[in-house]
């Protein structure tokens, strides 16, 4: 994992992992074999937790995920909850912070998840820039800490997700 994250730091590379992250398989595979609102709620959950890491006014990652949280419950319609994840991504484009700026993509992804799981990756690849990027010395097990929580939360969720009962129909299918 170091020698991948000094190479993307060293390519000036905005996401410093991807999906062929070794560490991140666990991770990946879980996703993809968990039921799809396990993940939303995962990816929920970590996207509150990735704002309010946002070191400036994190209002745009606040509505997105209230946006997402709507629209996975039925209450809005994706076109409302698409202008928001959109507006979370442009908040990322017009920071000034790289950590900040990974942070609104880290939220943005996560609420894509309410779409398709396999946006749900998207939190931890912009979560653990995000880690590297405000810690570029000591970033490493601080990102493998990360990294150990998302995958127990997930498990939590692949066991409580059925606690949760506003979906919204395309979600119950």
């Amino acid at each position: 994992m170091k020698e991948e994250v000094t190479n993307a730091l060293h390519k000036k590379r905005s996401i410093l992992f991807s999906k062929k992250t070794e560490e991140l398989q666990p991770l990946c595979l879980l996703i993809s074999v968990s039921d799809r609102r396990a993940v939303i709620l995962w990816a929920l959950e970590g996207a509150e937790k990735a704002a309010a890491d946002i070191s400036v006014s994190n209002e745009p990652a606040l509505q997105c995920i209230r946006a997402a949280r709507d629209w996975a419950a039925g209450k809005i319609k994706m076109p409302l909850a698409k202008k928001a994840i959109l507006a979370c991504h442009a908040a990322a484009k017009a920071s000034k912070d790289a950590a900040d700026a990974a942070l609104f993509h880290a939220v943005a992804q996560a609420c894509s998840a309410v779409h398709t799981p396999s946006h749900g990756p998207g939190l931890a690849l912009y979560e653990l820039t995000a880690i590297v990027r405000r810690n570029p010395t000591d970033w490493e097990d601080k990102v493998k800490e990360r990294l150990a929580d998302l995958l127990t939360r997930l498990l939590y969720w692949r066991d409580h997700w059925q606690e949760q009962k506003d979906w919204a129909d395309f979600l119950i299918r």
